[in-house]
């Protein structure tokens, strides 16, 4: 067994059934226990999402949540829900839906628990799963596993994957060599990232909606075009979903297991890399970023996601594979898997400019990803190293390094690199998960605190130990300098009430 078929292996180890069921127990069981604040508490999702402080050591709300958002609006959104179609049929779509409903839970409790063990490292606010596995469940080893399981996933392999296939497609669309692509693609990536967290946040700030609002209205187009086609498409993806249509009904299962698997992979909740960016973000209380990265994952499946699947079936491009042989439906003949579908929804549209618009939103959704990455691995990175005296120039070093990895990745392809990056994202979210399920009383302790404190007429501040959190002192300090009104209202009501909360001054 040579190293490609050892890694592709290990691969499939990790993305086993036992993961996806996983992601969805859990998200499932957090959704349950924290009585379904997915739909609860959408109002305070919007609310929170334009909340925030832009300061000198974080980033808006906005921002941090465009920043995730970037991470899981990809390459999958295209291709992933087509593959999704092709494997389970219109029905898939419907579990891509529900899975995203259950893991906007998930993505409540790794944010929720970011912010609130989160570090100021050279100036700056970093955390993630390593932070709070560390400081949560005191294990530094396990911290490690997952820091190393970024840094492979999102610092060494994810960049060429991700700029691979924006030079593949510019190539296939425009005729622009992948080197030419490459060079261009490498600059602007390291002109970004080298300009720190706050460059990041505002290029992401800006593209991020662009390109998924961009993206959903030539979707809504496509739907007014075909509007008498939509009721039948609806029909289609609920019937599909329940066994109800005869059609599919072969391969009602693999709906099922399609639809959970792309929505996972999609949305990211529960996998550690939203938590990261919404780390950085700088609010008076974790929930709400926690709200915020919740509603994220709205906006990548329930929105972006769709809007491709919309494209794709009320144009009927696509197809359906039969277990047993052949096509259950075969709409298009010779057309692969991948983002042919969308090509050719879009070519209903505007004839023979299909490769070119799939080529452009490729070109967005893996760029922003690439952004992603880099925070995600300077975050680990940090972590690693956030006590050592050259923290600052291996940082830049690692800066280069993936500015080197985007230009080679996208000259040149290697199926061990794209295992690579699987198994990395694979590990990120089994010790994830695993973490936030041992961090359970912590997480919804978060959300508890801030629903008191808005029941008392306030805007919710943040003290770890009204929530019983140890080493978070950074808290302290954040609500003394930045909270100083909250803070005072919450001391008053806190003296009134007779309760104290030993060896803390509340007072500003």
């Amino acid at each position: 067994m040579d190293f490609k078929e050892l890694t592709g292996l290990i691969s499939g180890l990790l993305w086993s059934k036992a993961l996806i069921f996983l992601c969805l127990a859990t998200g499932v069981y957090f959704s349950v226990i924290l009585k379904f604040p997915q739909l609860r508490l959408i109002k305070d999702m919007v609310k929170h999402l334009i909340g925030g402080d832009n300061s000198e050591k974080g980033v808006s709300s906005f921002q941090g949540f465009a920043m995730a958002l970037g991470g899981r609006v990809g390459i999958g959104n295209i291709a992933g829900v087509a593959t999704a179609i092709y494997y389970g049929g219109p029905g898939a779509i419907f579990w891509m839906w529900v899975i995203a409903f259950i893991g906007a839970s998930s993505a409540y409790i790794e944010s929720a628990l970011a912010q609130a063990w989160k570090e100021e490292i050279a100036g700056e606010y970093r955390g993630g799963p390593a932070y709070y596995i560390e400081k949560g469940l005191k294990s530094r080893p396990f911290a490690i596993a997952f820091a190393l399981a970024v840094i492979i996933a999102c610092g060494f392999t994810g960049p060429g994957v991700q700029a691979f296939n924006i030079a593949d497609s510019f190539k296939n669309a425009f005729g622009i060599e992948p080197v030419i692509t490459g060079i261009f693609v490498a600059l602007l990536f390291g002109f970004v990232i080298f300009g720190g967290i706050k460059r990041i946040a505002k290029f992401a700030e800006f593209a991020v909606p662009f390109m998924a609002i961009g993206y959903i209205l030539v979707s809504l187009i496509i739907v007014v075009i075909n509007i008498k086609k939509v009721p039948a498409m609806f029909s289609l993806i609920f019937s599909s979903a329940f066994n109800l249509n005869a059609t599919f009904g072969a391969i009602f299962g693999s709906a099922i297991m399609w639809g959970v698997k792309r929505g996972c992979y999609s949305n990211e909740a529960g996998q550690g890399t939203g938590a990261q960016a919404a780390a950085t973000a700088g609010v008076s209380h974790p929930a709400k970023q926690g709200l915020v990265q919740a509603f994220s994952v709205y906006i990548d499946t329930l929105f972006v996601c769709t809007a491709t699947a919309i494209m794709i079936l009320s144009t009927g491009k696509y197809n359906v594979v039969n277990p047993a042989g052949g096509f259950i439906v075969e709409n298009l003949p010779g057309v692969g898997v991948g983002v042919g579908f969308t090509q050719e929804a879009i070519n209903t549209l505007i004839p023979g400019y299909g490769s070119k618009f799939v080529a452009i939103a490729l070109f967005f959704f893996a760029f922003t990803t690439l952004l992603s990455f880099a925070v995600y691995t300077e975050s680990n990175i940090a972590y690693i190293f956030r006590h050592n005296e050259n923290y600052k120039t291996i940082a830049k070093v690692v800066k280069f390094i993936l500015v080197v990895m985007t230009f080679f990745g996208s000259i040149r392809s290697s199926e061990v690199a794209w295992n690579l990056a699987d198994i990395g994202v694979g590990l990120m979210a089994w010790l994830n998960l695993i973490a936030i399920l041992l961090l359970t009383k912590p997480g919804i302790a978060t959300l508890k605190d801030y629903e008191e404190q808005k029941k008392m007429g306030l805007d919710p501040v943040f003290i770890p130990e009204r929530c019983g959190i140890k080493n978070a002192d950074i808290w302290h300090d954040i609500a003394k300098k930045h909270y100083p009104v909250q803070l005072k209202r919450l001391n008053n009501i806190i003296e009134k009430s007779g309760v104290k909360l030993d060896n803390i001054d509340f007072r500003s």
